[in-house]
Formats: structure tokens, sequence, C-alpha cells
């Protein structure tokens, strides 16, 4: 009985021992990975259908920076993938895609799974385009004409629902070849990224028509389940318009292709 209850002595002081060290160490690695993981950004793939100056490949536009931004401070990480609008929206609503970097408000009435961050991106200027100087810059003097759009951009769609010369296509390229090729009159786009393609193609005889048809302001969508990053978000966006970030993007990025200030 002596022998059995020194080991048991030696074992429980063993225990003692190493738990004295075992436990804090154990502690540690507790209190450390959970905070390690709750610092690292929850990253949101978002859809995107844009072109320059608002969105690149080098994720340089005016979009890119300023939603990049809001995401970081909302301690979020952002990542867009370029798809067709149609498409992305499908994507978005049925929760592949974890939202939409910029759509007019509204869209959620035709896709209800998508909730609207409240602060506003940016304003899109729907623009049309032509080799005709003298057409009007009215929605109802270019329903009598052959007119381009791209296939999901709703606010045409709707506008020229019962034309009889309407054709849709993919993107942007495709919808100012066949205006270069006298296939259309009129070419319905966003102004700068108009006015951007036309210089970076080198394309003649194409000038945008003014005013703008539409000037509509446009916000992030997110599929409902993430509904939870909106309050962060939209106090993100309204900081950097505080501060002035917002502001120097908009100078840098986009005022090049207005005459005027920030709206």
């Amino acid at each position: 009985m002596k022998k059995r209850f020194t080991q048991e002595r030696i074992i429980g002081l063993r225990w003692r021992i190493e738990g004295g060290w075992a436990l804090p160490a154990l502690l540690a690695l507790l209190l450390y990975f959970p905070s390690n993981v709750a610092a690292e950004p929850r990253v949101l793939v978002l859809n995107e259908a844009n072109a320059p100056p608002y969105t690149n490949p080098d994720r340089t536009g005016f979009f890119d920076v300023v939603a990049t931004e809001a995401f970081r401070r909302a301690h979020l990480e952002l990542r867009l993938q370029k798809l067709p609008a149609e498409r992305a929206l499908l994507l978005s609503n049925s929760g592949i895609s974890a939202g939409e970097l910029n759509r007019l408000a509204g869209v959620e009435a035709q896709y209800p799974n998508l909730v609207r961050v409240p602060e506003k991106l940016g304003d899109w200027y729907f623009a049309a385009f032509s080799k005709d100087a003298s057409v009007p810059g009215r929605i109802d003097a270019i329903r009598g004409r052959t007119v381009g759009l791209i296939r999901g951009w709703k606010i045409y769609e709707l506008a020229l629902a019962g034309a009889k010369d309407v054709i849709a296509v993919d993107d942007p390229e495709q919808l100012f070849r066949m205006l270069q090729l006298g296939r259309i009159d009129v070419a319905l786009y966003e102004r700068s990224m108009g006015l951007a393609l036309i210089k970076e193609r080198g394309i003649q005889g194409v000038l945008v028509i003014e005013p703008a048809l539409f000037v509509r302001e446009t916000f992030i969508y997110l599929h409902r389940s993430y509904a939870g990053e909106l309050p962060a978000l939209t106090a993100a966006l309204r900081a950097m318009k505080g501060d002035g970030s917002y502001q120097r993007a908009y100078d840098e990025k986009l005022l090049p292709y207005f005459s005027r200030s920030l709206p």
C-alpha cells in the first residue's frame, strides 16, 4: 500500500507540475486562435459588368477604388468578377455570388433576394451615342430609330419596351462596332464608359448626344444572407465622403469626363 501511495503521489505531483505549464499554454492558444481568425476579413465576391473609367482589370477604376476602400473599412475583403449583366443578376439573386457592385435602385423588385446598401456608390449618366449629331437627346425621339443596347440594362429595356427596331447585344464592343458599321443609328450606353471606349479604340465619327437621357444613382447590392454587412458598408461610404477620399477618387478617375464638379 505504501508503494502504491507513493506512486500516486508522484503521478499527481507530475500532473500538477506539467498541468501548471500546460493550462496557461492551452489558455493562450484558445485566446489567440479565435482572435486571429476574427481578424481575417470576410471575403465577398461581387459581380460587375462595367468598363473604364469605373472598373478595369487592374482594379484602379473609380468604383474599384471606392468600393475596395469601403469594404476594407467595413472589415471586409472585396473580390470582383466580371460577368454579363443579366447572368450576374441571376447568380447574385440565387446566392451563388455575394452581390452586385453597382445597380440602380429598385432592382430588388425583380430580384427579391438582393438588398441595397443605402448609401449610393455613384451616379450613372445613361446617354445615346450616334454618328448623327442631329439625334435629339430624348428617349421618345430615339424610339423611332434603329437602336442598340446591351442585354440586361433594364433602364433601356423598359424605356424602349414596344419599340420595333431594338437590337440587344452582349457587350459594348459589339454595340459600338454595329454603330460604326451603320447597322444601328443609336447606341445606348453609359456616358463616361462610352467616351472611354471611343478613346481607347480610336473610334472616329461617333459622338455622345447631350444631354444624358437619364441620370440615376447606383448602389451596391448584396444577397440577403449578407444583410448584416449593410450598416458597416453604409457607414464606410459616408465616412469616405466626409473625409474627402471619395472626392479625390472622383477628381482623379471621373472628372476628366465632365466639365463640372461632383454632383
